[in-house]
């Protein structure tokens, strides 16, 4: 894909088909290589477990990893690819997500359906198309409420792809951390917007607060500033869309 001119890539395993230290060594040395041979590593690397579907029984596999192992697995992974960001999907229940949030997760889905135009139309029982059983059943405004009562920001935020900054422009960012210049940002705006947009009245009031917290975080007065000013006109002028 990248010797095609495809400049962001994401790797990532099923784990339980193979033996996990296979696999995550295997997963390991294919970031190693594209940095070598492209100077560019993973975008993200996702950690999917091998789950219950409408044919598949995760307890026939032999290679099955528990919650522990699991955890140890992102764990590595965030120590040897720390630019990168982790991926969890709804495969994994609330209990387990909590605790590789801590372990260096950064992206996290909400409100999955993973049946073919599942988001358009329920299928019927016998139709099922789901590509697995959907652990964490919790709407996106628990999951960003939770988020928050965490002490997380949850950021909706595209800025970087629609700026252009891909492959190595956004590697540079990343690791030497001038990213959080503009994700730190980016994330508040963006999360002010779905609070106006589609936040209960619960959410939205932890999202203010955290909110108005952030921005005195932000360390350059200029960003502060803007960040502020904009956030101000999504709530007060109906406006969408910024970004640093």
């Amino acid at each position: 894909a990248m010797e095609g001119g495809i400049d962001d890539v994401g790797l990532g395993v099923l784990f339980g088909l193979e033996l996990y230290r296979y696999e995550l060594a295997g997963l390991l040395m294919h970031a190693e290589h594209l940095e070598a041979v492209h100077g560019v590593g993973p975008h993200t690397i996702s950690v999917p477990r091998i789950k219950k579907a409408d044919d598949i029984d995760p307890s026939t596999f032999d290679n099955g990893i528990d919650d522990d192992t699991f955890a140890k697995i992102t764990a590595i992974i965030r120590i040897a690819v720390p630019y990168t960001g982790m991926i969890i999907s709804t495969r994994e229940g609330q209990k387990v997500r909590e605790q590789v949030i801590k372990l260096g997760i950064s992206q996290i889905s909400g409100a999955s359906c993973t049946s073919v135009g599942g988001y358009d139309h329920p299928e019927a029982e016998e139709e099922n198309s789901a590509q697995f059983d959907v652990s964490d059943t919790r709407t996106l405004d628990e999951v960003v409420c939770w988020l928050m009562e965490l002490g997380y920001i949850p950021s909706f935020c595209t800025a970087c792809y629609r700026e252009g900054r891909t492959g190595d422009r956004f590697m540079a960012l990343c690791k030497n951390g001038q990213i959080q210049n503009c994700c730190h940002p980016n994330a508040l705006m963006t999360l002010k917007e779905y609070l106006m947009d589609y936040a209960s009245e619960k959410t939205k009031k932890i999202g203010d607060a955290l909110i108005e917290k952030e921005l005195l975080k932000i360390p350059n007065e200029k960003v502060r500033r803007i960040a502020t000013e904009h956030i101000n006109d999504i709530e007060n002028n109906n406006k969408r869309d910024f970004r640093f």
